[in-house]
Order: structure tokens, then sequence, then C-alpha cells
């Protein structure tokens, strides 16, 4: 099996935070990093040795990353279809293209995951106004009508509370020109995610379930310990390890759910990929998500994925930046702040994060709200 060694170079399609946080953990162990982003002085740019400024969709520029780098890997998973062949063609990429093109397809991602016997929610594709009618009779409001590919953060979202919204929703989905899908609404008790790394040799570790809370659909916060039962901890890692497996990840991969009251989880989206709610393990776990996914992709055995202390990940949007850096004299010593070097502060822009590690999380939890920003 293939090792990719320390000294090497790894190519890196996207040049976002999640690219940048790779870049720092890899370069302390000895990786070198080329990165492809149409961005100039990206995020990931700016920590590593080069950056290619191109298009996603330049195919030359792929061929380029492929000929300076020993290994590509890719920190978002909308990746043209044409480019990952390309990079398959004409370079070492372990992650393969066949995990993308499951995970860019809500669609595709449901029904393999319901293949698996994983609980799903119960979903329609729609094409029509009166799809949507008869799918919103069928599985009850609310429910949520999504774009089959392209959403994040709640984009290419509405949530359908009455049949009175139905036409205007359908208007607005449709100017997308996008393929469409309802999903049931599930009344869940809690948002968990577990991330998963399995390598090369089929090596697979999951790191502790995380609780996460999302605020307008962006992820606010995670939290670490999740306040579950053991019993449901162990379901929700057991479900994610099996999917892993089933579909022969090599890298990382997040599995989110819904926990119910009554126990019940359902896998509600996966992310081939470093994942937001995985950075509480930077500081919080013996080995971070970043120097995992480094270790999975290059052939390394993987590393200890144990919590040393309760967490709470908080991130900082654009709305929060400047009272972070105002107070940024007032965060506790036990905080670890990220900030990802992004040029332009925005309003729900990802602009960093900040771990609050402490005795328990209530305690960390208590620490953020009196900082005041958030």
């Amino acid at each position: 099996m293939k090792l990719i060694r320390p000294g090497a170079t790894i190519g890196i399609l996207g040049g976002g935070q999640l690219g940048r946080m790779l870049i720092l953990a890899g370069r302390k162990m000895g990786y070198r990093f080329v990165v492809l982003d149409p961005t100039d002085d990206s995020p990931s740019g700016q920590v590593a040795d080069s950056q290619i400024t191109a298009s996603f969709s330049d195919v030359n520029a792929a061929k380029q990353l492929a000929s300076l780098s020993d290994v590509v890997t890719y920190e978002f998973e909308n990746v043209d279809a044409e480019v990952a062949a390309q990079l398959e063609s004409n370079a070492f990429v372990p992650q393969g293209s066949g995990l993308l093109k499951i995970t860019q397809h809500r669609v595709r991602e449901k029904t393999t995951l319901e293949s698996m016997d994983i609980q799903v929610a119960p979903f329609r594709i729609i094409t029509t106004e009166q799809d949507l009618r008869t799918a919103v009779a069928a599985l009850g409001v609310p429910c949520v009508m999504k774009t089959a590919t392209g959403g994040y953060d709640g984009k290419g979202q509405w949530v359908i509370r009455d049949e009175q919204q139905i036409p205007s929703a359908f208007a607005q989905a449709q100017q997308t020109g996008l393929e469409l899908i309802v999903e049931q609404f599930i009344s869940f008790d809690k948002e968990l995610s577990v991330v998963v790394a399995r390598n090369l040799q089929g090596e697979v570790k999951a790191f502790p379930v995380g609780e996460n809370i999302h605020v307008e659909n962006i992820l606010h916060q995670t939290l670490v310990p999740a306040r579950i039962s053991q019993e449901q901890a162990e379901k929700a890692e057991k479900m994610a390890l099996q999917v892993a497996e089933a579909l022969k990840v090599v890298g990382l991969i997040a599995v989110e759910m819904f926990l119910t009251k009554d126990g019940d989880i359902f896998v509600n989206e996966l992310a081939p990929r470093p994942h937001n709610s995985g950075h509480y393990t930077m500081e919080a776990c013996i080995t971070s998500q970043f120097e995992q996914h480094i270790r999975a992709v290059c052939g390394l055995p993987l590393g200890d994925t144990s919590v040393l202390t309760p967490v709470v990940m908080v991130n900082i949007l654009g709305e929060h930046l400047d009272s972070v850096m105002s107070k940024i004299d007032e965060l506790p010593s036990t905080a670890k702040l990220h900030l990802y070097g992004k040029a332009e502060s925005r309003k729900k822009r990802k602009m960093g994060h900040v771990n609050f590690l402490s005795s328990s999380v209530e305690q960390a939890i208590e620490q953020i709200q009196q900082m005041g920003i958030w």
C-alpha cells in the first residue's frame, strides 16, 4: 500500500479555512503544500508553499496541481466532475471521485444510506408544483424542500409550514434551476455529528460525538462531550463507522445526525472532508481532525482520538469579528482562538472559531455567555 512520507508535497483542491488548518497541521509533520483556488491570497494560500490561482473548473490548472503533488486531497465536496476525473488520471487521489459523486447529490446520498439500512428522513423527488403538493400531503408539515446539489449552511432550503407557502416556495426554488427534493421534518431533540477517519490500509477511528447547536442553519456551537446517554453515543458512533466502512472512505467523513426524544437516530448529511463540527479536536483531542486527515490520505497509522478535556467550539461569523477583536484580552486563558485570514468580513461568513476548554461543558458555555459576543 502506498505510503506518502513527510517531505512529500500534498496538493489541496480548495483554498478555504479547512485547507488552511490541514496545512498548519501537516507542516508540523514535515509535509509541503500546494493549493488550487480562484481567490488570490486565499486562507490556504497564505500558509502553503505555493498557490495556483485558477478556477476549480480549470482542467489545465488541475493538471498543474497534479504535476506538483505526490498526493492530492480536497477541502470541499462540490468539485467539478471533469476536474476530479482529470486529477484521478494524473495524480494519486486516495479519496477518489466516487464518494464525491454520492455526497454532492442529496438523492444519491440518501438512497445510498438507505441501501446500508441507515435511517434517513423520508423524502420525495419533485419537478412540478403539483409534485410538491403531493409530497407535502404525503410527508406532512412542516417539511423541508432542498436543492439536490450545492446547498450548505442553510442555502438552497425552504421550510414549508403550511400549504399556502407552496406556490412561493416552489417559485423561489425553481429559479435555482437545480433538481429538488422534499424531506419530512424530523422533530429532533439534538443534532449530533461524528467525524470518522479511515486510512489507505483500512484502519478506522471515530472522534467522540459532538452535540451541535445551529442558529439560522449555520453551526454556532459544538459541545463535547455531547449531553446524551452513553448508549446513544455508542449508537451514533457505530452508525458513523458503518458509513465509513461501507463507502470505503479514505480520509475523513463527517456524519451529521438527528437524535429524537425517543432515542431514534436519523442520518441527515455526509461531508467527505474535515468538518466545522470537528474543530474542537484541535486542542481537545490527542489528535486533531486535520492531522488525522493527513495521516489517512498519506497511509500513516491513525492517531489516538481520545478527548483530553471538555470543550465548546463556537464559530466567529462576520458579525462577531469586531467584538472578538475588541475583547481579545478578555478571553479565558484556556480559550484557543483561530482566525482564518479571510480578506473580507461579511455577515454570516465564517471568519474563525474559538475552542473554550474547561472542566465541564456547562462551565465553557458560561464563559462564552460572559463574553457577551454571541
